[in-house]
């Protein structure tokens, strides 16, 4: 008679210990990508809603009251929270409002994480908080170069997102010359993906949507790159030894692009958010002007906001967003 032959038990434990160890290596990382993967769509859809809900508003300024006293501290601000019940709930399904000062109860974390996991910040609750450069002209609420430091009210959608809102009523419409930013920001939406629940982390379940002009509104959702470009170079240059700025994007990641003017501006107003040491630089964008090798593309500065008509052929900064 022949003996059946079969896997002692010792073998047994060796055989699932290793696959144990194997899954606890690879699991985690697995899970991480599925996450993104979700998070992404989630964010292209949030962004999409957005849009259109904002493309059937006649105009995004104009909403509640914001004033001040002769030191410039607020006396009255119902400014994001009307913009909120008064123009976006009309035309976009919202579960929940929560004016200054209680956005944890629309899920809102009280701190998070920047997009280069480097440090914890505190959410930021007004504009002066948001970014302080985009308050620092010396010019009137309203006046390009400046705008007023309003509260920030949030909003829960029905697909469970936590959205915080950063309204400007004094928002203005589009000019093709050169002009501060943060005055044609009307409103700049910073969401959760999933509520006040981890990893709270800017580019995974945390970003931000910007809308610009306060007639023929342009809406922007970049994903930034955690690193510039390492060294300043030249845009769309021809010369030998150069490369120009979209080539830049590529040469980081395949999946980069050069932002255009509004996208590049977004990344501006949200600067903190990005933890962007280099606040003194300016960043091109793709948004070319003219063409040729005298032409000219558009240049975002993040110390006071401006934007500027440079020539393609000289040097500045470049910060990628995901295509």
């Amino acid at each position: 008679m022949k003996k059946k032959k079969g896997f002692t038990l010792a073998e047994i434990l060796i055989t699932l210990a290793i696959i144990g160890i194997v899954a606890a290596i690879t699991l985690p990382s697995l899970l991480v990508n599925v996450n993104e993967k979700a998070w992404d769509a989630q964010k292209k859809a949030l962004h999409a809603r957005l849009a259109q809900a904002i493309g059937q508003m006649n105009a995004l300024g104009g909403y509640g009251t914001y004033t001040e006293d002769a030191e410039g501290n607020a006396t009255e601000d119902t400014a994001a929270e009307s913009f909120i019940l008064d123009a976006l709930s009309k035309v976009y399904k919202i579960n929940n409002v929560c004016g200054p000062d209680k956005l944890s109860s629309c899920g809102i974390p009280s701190k998070i994480t920047t997009l280069d996991a480097a440090s914890e910040i505190n959410f930021p609750t007004k504009m002066s908080e948001l970014n302080s450069n985009l308050l620092n002209g010396n010019h009137a609420p309203g006046e390009d170069g400046n705008i007023a430091d309003t509260k920030a009210a949030a909003f829960e959608t029905v697909n469970g997102e936590s959205i915080a809102v950063f309204y400007n009523p004094l928002c203005s419409s589009d000019t093709l010359t050169a002009h501060f930013t943060q005055n044609k920001m009307c409103v700049n939406f910073v969401y959760d993906l999933n509520g006040s629940e981890g990893p709270n982390q800017v580019g995974k379940d945390v970003g931000f949507i910007t809308a610009f002009y306060n007639r023929n509104p342009v809406v922007v959702a970049p994903v930034p790159y955690s690193t510039d470009y390492a060294t300043v170079i030249p845009n769309y240059s021809a010369n030998s030894g150069t490369i120009d700025a979209p080539a830049a994007c590529e040469t980081m990641a395949e999946d980069l692009r050069l932002p255009n003017r509004d996208e590049i501006a977004s990344l501006f107003i949200n600067a903190p958010l990005i933890n962007l040491g280099e606040t003194t630089r300016a960043y091109w964008s793709g948004s070319i002007i003219s063409s040729g090798s005298s032409g000219l593309a558009w240049t975002q500065g993040f110390s006071n906001g401006n934007r500027n008509r440079n020539p393609r052929s000289s040097s500045t900064w470049v910060r990628c967003i995901k295509k």
